[in-house]
């Protein structure tokens, strides 16, 4: 065997459409009332030749489809390829050796060509990236599409973790919150029209700034996977604006001034499972949400759209996380992690040291939608160093960096949505237009790290 599975990893969540369509094998989000936006696990085939699964060290875990070579296939039933018109084709593909194609067909096999992704070396069997062609013309509605591998010589040459379509269309579907496009327009001209503030000698060229949080307040509520629901979540604690409820809007959250953050100006809501000791909740101490950037040219960034939301981590991942998993909670502090609890999934800190845990958001996003049925479907990690294809679009790296006041113990800890590794945080944005756009100008683009007050 030319290599190991390895380990779960847990970045992107996949909340309500979970929720309403846990039996579906394929985790699809489209706009029927438009053109297509689904996205294809390539674990979620109705059948298939010649193809294994293993463990992804991919964002968002779960399995990909491993050991593909020349004839393999995978059949995918029901994929909404929507209205006519251009559509954007991608592949989220890890291979260490050797070049092919990814034919995508409709109806079999041998059916009407779709489109062709190419593949080549990324580094290795689980370094990712997304290769993305565009499709001019192609069958409308619910398709039958086969992935069909071609490589030039025997032997396994790629892995595939997911398939994306996404087209262009017009009117709203639902689930998908379209930007509002005078808005954002008018935003973007105002950010544009901000001169950078001139960075001192001596300034960290890092592209970051933050709003330094502590915690607010506690309930079963979560107003972008279930809103208007109050009571129907798990417990979570909620950061920055203290108005924040099942019932939050973004006109009712720039409209609530009190936040928990610094700066005053950053009216958002950020929240992320309770964590319970016991039957004890544990509150943080305090979080810190860094803004930064991942992308080689952070020059080409651009604000948050007022009302943008999303989520990252899973609520539904239950896996355990041993020392050394990918995404874990670790100790932070004099002494640092001196053990494990008795079902090895959470560090035990030295008594001056404090449990803590960051978790990383997409930093690329569609350009269109506010949000979209699963919350992570308008966005996506850059894994190149650039956002491109069905996701053009630059927007800070957003973080969440948590501690809590205890150094835990062997009996461990549990969060509101069950294990370590079903952490996951929400974000709602409601910043001061202008604060925020200073702070990337000033920050991000400029490559220069800034405080919680956005100076340097």
């Amino acid at each position: 065997m030319r290599r190991h599975p390895v380990p779960l990893y847990t970045l992107l969540v996949n909340a309500l459409v979970v929720v309403l369509a846990a039996a579906l094998s394929l985790t699809v989000s489209t706009q029927r009332a438009q053109a297509a936006s689904v996205t294809v696990r390539a674990e979620s085939y109705a059948a298939q030749s010649g193809v294994a699964l293993e463990a992804t060290a991919d964002a968002g875990g779960g399995q990909n489809a491993a050991f593909l070579a020349d004839g393999d296939w995978m059949r995918f039933d029901g994929v909404d390829l929507g209205t006519a018109g251009r559509l954007t084709v991608s592949a989220r593909i890890a291979s260490a050796v050797g070049s092919g194609t990814v034919e995508l067909r409709t109806g079999g096999v041998t059916g009407p060509l779709l489109a062709v992704v190419q593949v080549s070396p990324t580094g290795g069997w689980q370094t990712w990236a997304t290769r993305t062609t565009e499709v001019s013309s192609h069958p409308t509605g619910p398709q039958t599409v086969f992935a069909v591998l071609r490589g030039p010589a025997p032997g396994d040459f790629v892995n595939i973790n997911w398939f994306s379509f996404v087209g262009e269309g017009d009117g709203a579907a639902p689930g998908w919150v379209p930007v509002d496009q005078a808005k954002w327009d008018a935003q973007l001209a105002q950010f544009r029209a901000m001169r950078p503030a001139a960075v001192p000698g001596g300034v960290v060229r890092v592209p970051e700034f933050n709003a330094t949080c502590t915690y607010s307040h506690s309930k079963p509520d979560d107003p972008i996977v279930l809103p208007g629901l109050p009571g129907a979540s798990h417990m979570h604690s909620f950061f920055g604006n203290r108005s924040t409820d099942a019932f939050s809007t973004a006109q009712s959250l720039l409209a609530n001034r009190p936040t928990s953050c610094t700066p005053a100006e950053d009216l958002s809501a950020y929240w992320i499972p309770t964590l319970y000791e016991g039957d004890r909740a544990v509150e943080a101490e305090g979080m810190i949400v860094y803004y930064g950037s991942r992308i080689d040219d952070p020059s080409v960034t651009v604000p948050f759209p007022e009302g943008f939301r999303m989520i990252a981590g899973n609520a539904k991942t239950q896996t355990p996380t041993p020392a050394g998993s990918p995404g874990q909670y670790w100790c932070s502090g004099e002494g640092g992690e001196i053990g494990r609890s008795a079902d090895g999934n959470w560090p035990v800190c030295a008594p001056k040291a404090h449990l803590t845990h960051q978790l990383v958001f997409p930093d690329c996003w569609d350009g269109k939608n506010l949000d979209s049925p699963d919350h992570k479907s308008h966005v996506a990690f850059t894994y190149e160093g650039r956002c491109s294809g069905a996701y053009p679009v630059a927007i800070p790296n957003l973080s969440f960096v948590v501690s809590y006041p205890t150094s835990g113990s062997s009996a461990g800890f549990r969060l509101a949505s069950g294990m370590a590794s079903s952490i996951h945080g929400d974000f709602f944005n409601a910043w001061d237009n202008a604060a925020l756009g200073h702070r990337v100008k000033d920050c991000i683009t400029q490559k220069a790290k800034c405080n919680s007050a956005g100076t340097f």
